[in-house]
């Protein structure tokens, strides 16, 4: 075991990250009971949520009183653990929402991905943390997708596509800040872009089959279930890819032809991505891309709950109703109003004024976390703020962009605002971390 040199000094706290998430969670717990004042389940919610917030808090307390760098020395069975609960809740687990993601216990349940997303921050910032010299050699990269891809891959068997979503973009935020070469970076963004490409694509053309009249849009659209079909659009692509190196040459653009394979198998493996995203999509989570595509196509169907919550926002207009005083969300009109669309709430009965409260809190959150990860002892304390800062950017930005059309609906809640209580639970746990490398700043000799 290594002998740590930080210590943790009494007292010492971040009190403007304690006092924005203390602020969110005292509004959240509102907004909470407001949204779910007037509907059968609100004492389950109520009780579930009151249960949760000592438990976020003890999360938080527990992580900012432990030392940080033991994540940094333990990452291996860290990462079995991350392994251990998904792999359990696929074999033990409960439907809700059409996923396998839930343990379910006599008093509450737990959805183990979301304390995943932070431990798997925790382990990758250590395996990123012992790559020195390596950084930007390619083979970290890979490395780093080999150990990541089975906790993708459990977790999109549940499936849960939301936890993908934040989890991605708070790794990619991780890599960045610890020097990987951007050019592996723009690649890991070429996947994505690729497979979600085609997720979308073919699933435009599953909620709109006219369009396979079309005999090119048919073979597109066959491709994600025909072997032979997969096989003939990989040697495509390995042909587009020896094309566009043969072209470059005569043009004279000499660039390495290593360049040009990898992109031939980013797109071939992003095709394969799509493929496996598809087949594990849900017709619920189709409708909402359809949502996303065409707002205005289905008011009353896929795109109700997104146009019912813009609706509630701007009735509140500057000041709002009122605490317990909306009325699009407590006459049901907003669907889902403790949970993805707790903005809603925020907006119609706190007004202009309350989701810009709600947004300036978050923004205190991420600047301090800015801050945390500057002032640092070891790089493993900058990482792990790195990437927990891309987490919370990346659960703002969807929030905030979902109601405003620039983000589909994809079940993510607010972390301190929204009801449920692992997210609460692992966001609180997440920040504790934070304090704890806040608190260690400064090393004893």
């Amino acid at each position: 075991m290594t002998k740590y040199k930080s210590r943790l000094h009494k007292g010492l706290i971040d009190w403007f990250l304690f006092g924005a998430m203390a602020f969110l969670v005292i509004l959240g717990a509102l907004c909470i009971m407001s949204a779910v004042n007037a509907v059968d389940f609100s004492n389950a919610v109520v009780r579930t949520h009151i249960i949760a917030l000592p438990l976020g808090f003890l999360a938080f307390f527990a992580a900012w009183s432990f030392n940080y760098q033991i994540f940094d020395e333990q990452w291996k069975p860290l990462y079995g653990i991350i392994l251990a609960l998904l792999i359990g809740v696929l074999l033990f687990g409960t439907y809700q929402r059409g996923s396998k993601s839930w343990f379910v216990f006599p008093f509450f349940s737990m959805q183990p991905a979301e304390i995943c997303r932070v431990l798997t921050i925790l382990a990758a910032a250590a395996f990123l943390d012992r790559q020195g010299r390596n950084m930007r050699d390619l083979r970290t990269l890979v490395w780093l997708g080999v150990l990541i891809a089975p906790v993708f891959g459990l977790i999109m068997l549940q499936p849960d596509f939301s936890s993908i979503v934040i989890t991605f973009p708070a790794l990619l935020v991780l890599l960045y800040c610890a020097g990987v070469n951007v050019f592996y970076l723009a690649l890991v963004f070429a996947f994505a872009a690729v497979a979600g490409f085609f997720t979308v694509a073919w699933t435009f053309l599953y909620l709109h089959p006219q369009w396979l009249d079309y005999k090119l849009l048919d073979v597109f659209f066959k491709l994600s279930d025909h072997i032979l079909y997969m096989g003939v659009f990989v040697l495509l692509t390995g042909l587009a890819g020896y094309v566009a190196w043969w072209l470059f040459k005569q043009l004279r653009i000499f660039l390495p032809s290593f360049y040009f394979v990898l992109a031939t198998l980013v797109v071939a493996a992003g095709f394969f991505a799509g493929v496996f995203a598809d087949h594990q999509m849900k017709p619920y989570q189709r409708k909402r891309v359809e949502a996303f595509l065409a707002p205005q196509s289905d008011p009353q169907g896929a795109s109700y709950n997104v146009l019912q919550a813009q609706i509630a926002m701007g009735s509140g207009g500057i000041f709002g109703k009122g605490l317990f005083s909306g009325t699009q969300s407590r006459l049901g009109f907003v669907p889902e109003k403790h949970t993805d669309f707790i903005l809603a709430v925020v907006g119609e009965e706190l007004g202009l004024w309350g989701t810009l409260l709600v947004l300036g809190l978050y923004l205190v959150i991420l600047w301090r976390i800015a801050v945390v990860a500057y002032l640092a002892s070891d790089r493993y304390g900058y990482l792990v703020c790195s990437g927990i800062f891309g987490m919370f950017l990346t659960y703002m930005l969807i929030n905030f962009g979902m109601l405003i059309g620039l983000f589909p609906v994809a079940g993510i809640p607010l972390p301190f605002i929204s009801y449920g209580g692992s997210n609460l639970v692992s966001s609180m746990l997440a920040l504790g971390v934070v304090q704890s490398v806040y608190a260690r700043r400064i090393t004893s000799a």
